[in-house]
């Protein structure tokens, strides 16, 4: 019995230990494996098995000692036949079994697994945290006598303390699956509201878009800054979304910050968060931006209206990767690839003093531009189909689809709005239409026939008494007639300064194949100068 108490008291030195039990972050089994391997220095034993509860059954899931072997571990116990180990739990006390137990109780839970002699040392310890219990854990020696007291209620308090390890591995278990689940919701989520980005770039018949595609995925493989520049509404966003998904952080948040959309005197605690008590209204500490993208992208959007006095400390913490939360003097690190987007003329800010220099040569490692919609009018048709069904996702209106003589009536049109402005045409149109097709007179946008007709020289006016009005054309007629017309004042001269092209605003592979859609690609009576 000395021993048995010897052992206690130099289990108890390893307090640290036992609360690190408590704490680990080990699986389920791990945890029981190491638990196991940890009593050896609280008590001695020639068996130590853990019993989880399944069902109305105590089942053996770990087991240590010189008797431990193979029926051990397979082994299990109805708990209605063994009151005795049912009112360990129910009382939640460790209970060692003396001679008489064995005799007169409900006898051992080994019988028909080891030949244990009668009166041996055996002890059963409830492993209860909260309001649940999770099992017992049981202590046998061959040896036929009673484990002390002492040794009995420090291997209780193990017991409490492995049982609130478990309940702790569990309750992580549980946590890291939701987080799964909500991390495989959110990206879905983020699927469906940011639209198939990819899809729209890869997808492209522009040859500046496919090379900008290609460029676009050779640098997402890299942590390289990345500045994307563009008119107002080219995708810019869409476009960072594509790189951040091709990258090796598509797994980690992307997250974005318009620059222009939050109060100057805001930005500084949105990027880099605030401590409690930092200024007014802070409540509590607050986390930025950066710490919100840790692991993942974070997109500084309209950058260009960065305040200026700001643009020093996130040079610093692009610099760096470190920076301070408002109102506090701890450096916090994050591990964060930046992308930056922006309409404004950098050069020219940094020539008005209103960007600095050394943070555009960082932001700028690797620019992309975004080519505006009306150099790209041959990806009209994809772009519209990937557009509705976008917004098929929000308003429910499926099967929607621009008709020819619609796609004729949008490449007419300058755009200046980009895709941005394309959406809100075809949101409108779907809203105004009652059927699935939409034709030219579903969208309400001008053309740009009034400025090319300025453009060019006058024609003689109608004989006198000749017929004021003719048949109303389709748009497709009227546009294969204006086509016609402008060749022939160019006398069939396409490209150059005063060719076809240039005076309808289009460029000559554009004009070539309108030309080829409209049935006069072949013009017989023209001659296409190339020159």
């Amino acid at each position: 019995m000395q021993d048995d108490f010897s052992g206690a008291i130099d289990g108890a030195k390893d307090a640290r230990d036992l609360l690190e039990l408590a704490t680990a972050e080990d699986s389920v089994g791990d945890l029981l494996r190491r638990g196991l391997d940890w009593l050896t220095r609280v008590v001695r034993f020639d068996l130590a098995t853990v019993f989880l509860l399944k069902e109305g059954r105590l089942v053996a899931v770990a087991a240590r000692g010189s008797l431990a072997n193979a029926k051990v571990r397979q082994h299990s116990l109805p708990l209605s036949e063994f009151p005795s180990l049912r009112q360990a739990l129910e009382t939640r006390r460790a209970k060692a079994f003396t001679e008489e137990d064995h005799a007169h109780g409900d006898g051992d839970p080994f019988d028909g697994v080891l030949d244990l002699p009668p009166g041996h040392s055996c002890m059963v310890v409830p492993l209860c945290a909260g309001d649940r219990c999770y099992g017992v854990l049981s202590l046998d020696r061959a040896e036929c006598e009673t484990y002390p007291q002492p040794v009995v209620d420090l291997v209780e308090v193990y017991g409490q303390m492995l049982a609130t390890a478990i309940q702790s591995a569990e309750q992580r278990a549980t946590f890291e699956r939701l987080h799964r689940q909500d991390h495989e919701h959110a990206k879905l989520l983020e699927a469906q509201l940011g639209g198939d980005s990819e899809g729209i770039l890869e997808t492209s018949k522009s040859p500046v878009m496919r090379d900008l595609a290609r460029r676009a995925r050779q640098v997402a493989e890299t942590d390289t800054p990345v500045l994307i520049t563009g008119e107002t509404g080219t995708g810019k966003e869409r476009l960072a979304r594509a790189i951040h998904r091709w990258s090796a952080r598509a797994d980690q948040p992307f997250v974005t910050l318009n620059c222009a959309a939050i109060p100057a005197g805001l930005l500084e605690s949105e990027l880099f968060g605030h401590v409690k008590g930092a200024f007014t209204g802070a409540t509590k500490d607050r986390a930025g931006r950066f710490q919100m993208a840790h692991g993942g992208t974070l997109l500084l959007d309209e950058v260009g209206e960065l305040p200026f006095d700001l643009q020093a400390k996130l040079l610093r913490a692009l610099q760096e990767k470190t920076f301070e939360p408002v109102g506090s003097d701890k450096t916090v690190r994050a591990d964060v690839r930046i992308l930056a987007a922006t309409h404004v003329d950098l050069q020219q800010a940094i020539a008005q003093k209103r960007f600095r220099e050394d943070l555009y040569y960082r932001l700028s490692v690797f620019p992309l531009r975004l080519p505006p919609l009306r150099e790209r009018r041959e990806d009209l048709p994809q772009l519209c189909a990937f557009l509705l069904e976008e917004q098929a996702n929000r308003t429910g209106r499926r099967g929607m689809r621009v008709t020819p003589e619609g796609l004729v009536r949008l490449e007419a049109y300058e755009w200046p709005g980009n895709l941005r402005e394309l959406a809100n045409a075809l949101e409108r149109a779907t809203i105004l239409t009652r059927g699935t097709e939409l034709g030219p007179e579903s969208f309400d946008v001008p053309t740009r026939g009034a400025a090319v007709v300025a453009a060019l020289p006058e024609e003689p006016a109608p004989a006198a008494g000749g017929p004021k009005r003719g048949p109303v054309l389709t748009l497709a007629a009227v546009q294969r007639e204006h086509i016609m017309r402008v060749l022939t004042l160019t006398r069939g001269r396409v490209y150059g300064a005063n060719g076809a092209a240039a005076l309808l605003g289009l460029k000559p592979s554009t004009l070539q194949s309108r030309m080829k859609k409209l049935g006069i690609a072949r013009l017989e009576q023209f001659v296409v100068d190339e020159a």
